[in-house]
């Protein structure tokens, strides 16, 4: 544990490290954080830091560098008892940004990784509901050749989904109308395992609608396994770009790799969320080892069995205090509109 000096210490070198980039130093410190005590006083403290694993000097002539096990004490210090890092302006911003919300909840989601990125300077990670507990509302076949239409399904959650269909024979528009009715009114209110169930009614039915009805809900299933898999969406990543951490490609390449891996995010930013709060990891606290050179702030959003997950991607180096209550803002608002 650390004392209350020390603690200052480290909040101060933290915060000044953010901002400058640069080894901070004692005399730095004393001078811009009103620490109390002399620079001496400091550069002890600094020492006991590093011996404990919070610090480290890159060079022997240089100030320190919070570690991973720094920022951590950190955040859980600082952050943890004092969270407001959004200007009063910034949450109203957010407030107002979703305050006619008519749209479509995917636009809506792109939405918010755009603002969510802009108020962090951070990659943005939104991952929409699953698919997989949304109920069924409405089935909707599109007809787009003799052969070919496209299947449409909306969910309670306002989530859309849609692929393409292609038909051994020809189909006529009547035929697609009375499989529409038909599936729209056996799949409203239904999860995927019922609709799965489904299947076995559909093959009792008489003549060429039942063959139409069963290609058409192997579509219906089979697009809504495709959306729940692709429903990652980021925001930002040129703005990660502009952080000096980030300057080799070497360093940045493997991260961006990763970011465009929706399956290989899903599960990054599933494993990040273990409380109802905001989620914080730090460096090597990731499981992923493209993420071990950041830190990723994550919550939750709507309810557990239909809620998804929002979060942000940065350097290590990240102004925590500003990213959690930005987190935090967006996860609030955008559960009041997707529960009203």
């Amino acid at each position: 544990m650390l004392n209350e000096r020390r603690r200052s210490v480290l909040s101060a070198l933290v915060d000044e490290y953010i901002a400058s980039v640069q080894p901070v130093g004692s005399k730095v410190l004393v001078q811009r954080y009103g620490l109390g005590c002399s620079p001496a006083t400091v550069r002890a403290e600094l020492v006991a830091l590093e011996e404990t694993g919070y610090v480290f000097q890159p060079h022997i002539s240089a100030g320190r560098i919070p570690t991973d096990s720094g920022y951590r004490a950190y955040v859980d210090d600082v952050v943890g008892s004092a969270p407001v890092g959004l200007a009063p302006s910034d949450v109203l911003r957010v407030r107002r940004h979703y305050e006619s919300v008519e749209r479509e909840l995917g636009e809506v989601l792109h939405e918010t990784s755009a603002l969510l990125s802009r108020l962090t300077s951070y990659v943005a990670v939104v991952v929409a509901p699953t698919f997989r507990r949304a109920r069924i509302r409405r089935v909707t076949l599109v007809p787009l050749a003799p052969r070919r239409a496209l299947v449409v399904v909306v969910t309670d959650t306002g989530q859309v989904a849609d692929r393409a269909i292609e038909f051994d024979d020809d189909v006529t528009s009547d035929e697609l109308m009375s499989v529409e009715q038909y599936l729209s009114q056996t799949l409203d209110g239904a999860v995927e395992a019922a609709a799965e169930a489904a299947r076995g009614r559909i093959t009792g039915m008489s003549g060429r609608e039942a063959g139409i009805a069963l290609r058409a809900l192997h579509d219906v299933l089979d697009c809504l396994a495709e959306a729940d898999a692709d429903r990652v969406m980021t925001g930002g990543v040129s703005a990660l770009l502009a952080h000096p951490e980030f300057s080799d490609p070497a360093t940045v390449r493997p991260l961006l790799s990763l970011l465009e891996d929706g399956l290989s995010m899903l599960r990054v930013i599933s494993e990040v969320m273990r409380t109802a709060d905001v989620e914080v990891r730090i460096g090597q606290e990731n499981s992923s080892v493209e993420l071990g050179h950041t830190s990723v702030v994550a919550a939750r959003y709507g309810d557990d069995d239909l809620g998804g997950v929002i979060g942000v991607i940065g350097p290590t180096r990240m102004d925590y205090r500003r990213a959690t209550s930005a987190v935090r803002t967006v996860s609030d608002t955008l559960s009041d509109v997707l529960g009203s």
